[in-house]
């Protein structure tokens, strides 16, 4: 991996005049003046190289030779932001790889949504309980999940704890993946710590096949320095532009903007409007780029996007990540590739199969059904295969704890459970077995779709 590293301060200040929608309200102008300064004299998270590095590796995913795994948490938080939750998210998505490289012969992407995934947008800028209407909870970087007025008042030094607490993340990060514990020979430890399952058991199982294919490998005096060590990728929501913007410095070798906040960077659902602020940022910056995509998308407006954000056509610049619901992707997903594909535009697909399956349960918890998330993830190669386009990954909010916050999976969390570990202060994440139990499914059908036809 490259480290080519950026000027510390942005050429110029990037333009703010259009309307960003999901925006917090700060009270006090001086006080975010004086964080967005502080920001901008910080060093870079991530370095322009690296960043050309991913740029190359999505390239490759949107030609089916390799597969993207984003995982993480929905909304990270400041407290659990500790060494044992990161290195059990890690360890949940390095085992997620393993199995899906196992069981499809392909390099998987690692990518977590970590390291600055401290922001969410809000459906209304208020919440109201038993009378008493306050700022609704943002995320940590603007301010704190209790309800009161004073934890949910916007606080604009609460960016430069995001900052200090992704620097801190992406350290323990670098330190797990580059240091020796993501070597391919240490597939048992990371099973160490989870509690016995089947998932974990028929993950021990792979663990051994691989641990025989090492051997031979080592009988065949083959060289292992490249196994000692793996690539991995931070990538979060482009949200809150108070944050990306002095995060956004240039690169010294060329010249460019790189928002160095995090590798990848996406638009969500709620902030892709072509005339907006957030578009017209990531249309300026080198990152890889994502985009959310649901099934009322317009195809026309999808192309006049795909005109701004990539004109240049460049494979690895531009990521779709679906998200539609089991019940719609198979009806919604075809127009919108055949459009995208008939234009000659090149993205990278990738389904995110957790929010558009969101509900409600009889007992008031926000919840997922994991049998409509492995449904999603089956109709979105279904439809790939059908048109003989490329799969290119999976987008899936996770934890490595064993929450109990998705319905469904092989131990059968039902709704009368979801009160004994519900964690997350935002969306409904997968738990530590649901997660492989959804890698071992979908490496059989990354199997099948680079299968020869018959």
């Amino acid at each position: 991996m490259t480290t080519a590293v950026p000027s510390p301060t942005p050429a110029a200040p990037l333009p703010s005049d259009l309307p960003a929608a999901q925006q917090p309200n700060w009270p006090d102008r001086a006080a975010l003046d004086e964080a967005v300064a502080a920001l901008g004299s910080f060093p870079p998270l991530v370095f322009a190289g690296e960043c050309d590095d991913l740029r190359d590796r999505m390239a490759a995913a949107s030609i089916g030779e390799a597969f993207v795994l984003q995982g993480g948490d929905c909304a990270e938080t400041f407290v659990h932001a500790t060494a044992d939750n990161i290195r059990d998210r890690i360890k949940t998505i390095l085992q997620m790889a393993a199995v899906l490289t196992y069981g499809a012969g392909m390099p998987v992407v690692k990518m977590g949504r970590m390291a600055g995934q401290f922001a969410k947008p809000r459906s209304k800028d208020t919440e109201t309980r038993d009378g008493v209407t306050l700022p609704a909870y943002r995320g940590d970087m603007v301010n704190d999940f209790a309800f009161t007025p004073e934890t949910r008042n916007p606080d604009p030094q609460r960016l430069l704890r995001g900052y200090h607490t992704s620097a801190a993340t992406l350290n323990l990060v670098r330190a797990f993946t580059q240091g020796g514990f993501a070597d391919l020979r240490r597939v048992h430890d990371w099973n160490v710590g989870f509690v016995s399952n089947a998932a974990n058991r028929r993950y021990e199982g792979l663990a051994r096949e691989i641990d025989k294919a090492m051997r031979f490998m080592a009988a065949c005096d083959v060289d292992f320095d490249a196994m000692k060590t793996t690539e991995f990728w931070s990538a979060h929501e482009a949200l809150l532009l108070d944050y990306e913007r002095p995060m956004t410095r240039v690169d010294s070798r060329t010249g460019d903007l790189y928002d160095t906040s995090g590798h990848f960077l996406w638009v969500g659902e709620r902030t892709r409007q072509i005339d907006h602020a957030h578009l017209d940022f990531v249309s300026r910056i080198r990152n890889p780029i994502g985009m959310k995509v649901s099934d009322k998308a317009d195809p026309d407006e999808l192309l006049r996007i795909i005109d701004l954000l990539d004109p240049e056509r460049e494979p690895g610049r531009l990521t779709f990540i679906t998200r539609m619901g089991a019940g719609t992707i198979r009806e919604a997903l075809p127009p919108i590739i055949e459009k995208v594909r008939d234009s000659g535009a090149i993205v990278t697909w990738i389904c995110d199969p957790m929010h558009g399956n969101t509900f409600e349960s009889a007992s008031g918890f926000k919840t997922r059904d994991f049998e409509d998330v492995v449904d999603e993830v089956r109709g979105f190669f279904e439809v790939h295969r059908s048109l003989g386009t490329v799969p290119g990954g999976l987008h899936v909010e996770l934890t490595g704890n064993d929450v109990t916050e998705c319905v469904g999976g092989a131990e059968r969390i039902l709704d009368e459970d979801l009160n004994k570990r519900y964690e997350s202060v935002c969306d409904p994440r997968l738990n530590h077995q649901q997660s492989l139990e959804l890698a071992f499914l979908t490496a059989e059908m990354l199997g099948q779709a680079h299968a020869p036809r018959a």
